[in-house]
């Protein structure tokens, strides 16, 4: 199959699935955006052995084409990247999580979640349903979960669920954006990866103020690189020009 023909049969899979039919009507970008939805808005049921199969094949090219960043070419320390998180080849990514922790469900939205949910394929939203179905309840603001990348250039993804900035920043957004951080690199360092990039935690629609953010961010990672962790590298992966400057500022 090339990748046109993947699409379909995921597109046809995924529509009768849901009762619908689609016409092929669609030129390939629109495609991309409708098989995207379709997977967004899917609950975690599991699929056939051929259905994985194709879509790994499928979502695999797809981040190919759109060029993977390896960490391995960044110095050790902390590093200032701008780009898309879900090309980038490293021990570790951050995922700012909902409280669900099985992704963003709006279809084609613009954020993090949204895009670590769609270029990870469908695995990832089902192993986050196990862990929160044997967890028995909602993942709790500054802690941290551990799962495969599955499709992602990335080894592993951590999800961690950043406090939501109603009004005012109080002193408990702070210290629950603290050990977002703080989670994230224990559970890292616990699972023996050396290299893990992070997302700007509780920013954009949770409301976080991004300098603030940055500043919290940057210091928490600092000191805890100031142990025996073995954690060698950690990047801070922004995708506004502004975020850029406000870290690059901080580094």
């Amino acid at each position: 199959m090339n990748q046109s023909e993947r699409r379909l049969f995921l597109i046809n899979w995924l529509m009768e699935e849901r009762g619908e039919r689609y016409d092929g009507s669609l030129g390939s970008g629109d495609e991309r955006r409708l098989l995207r939805a379709l997977l967004n808005v899917r609950m975690p049921r599991p699929v056939p052995d051929e259905f994985i199969t194709i879509q790994d094949e499928y979502l695999k090219e797809e981040t190919r084409g759109k060029g993977i960043t390896d960490s391995s070419s960044f110095p050790d320390g902390i590093t200032v990247w701008q780009g898309d998180i879900t090309t980038l080849r490293i021990d570790g990514i951050v995922n700012a999580a909902n409280s669900g922790l099985t992704g963003c469900y709006h279809p084609n939205h613009g954020c993090i979640d949204n895009a670590i949910h769609t270029y990870a394929g469908i695995e990832l939203r089902l192993c986050c349903e196990d862990i929160m179905r044997r967890q028995g309840h909602e993942e709790a603001t500054g802690r941290c979960k551990i799962t495969p990348g599955f499709n992602l250039p990335a080894n592993y993804v951590l999800h961690t669920v950043g406090p939501v900035v109603r009004g005012r920043v109080t002193e408990r957004d702070r210290r629950m954006l603290r050990s977002c951080y703080e989670a994230c690199l224990a559970t890292a360092s616990e699972n023996g990866l050396q290299s893990l990039a992070f997302c700007c935690i509780s920013t954009g629609e949770f409301h976080f103020p991004n300098e603030e953010a940055a500043s919290i961010a940057i210091g928490t990672v600092k000191r805890f690189l100031e142990g025996d962790t073995g954690i060698r590298k950690v990047v801070f992966n922004v995708f506004k020009d502004t975020d850029r400057e406000i870290y690059k500022g901080l580094v």
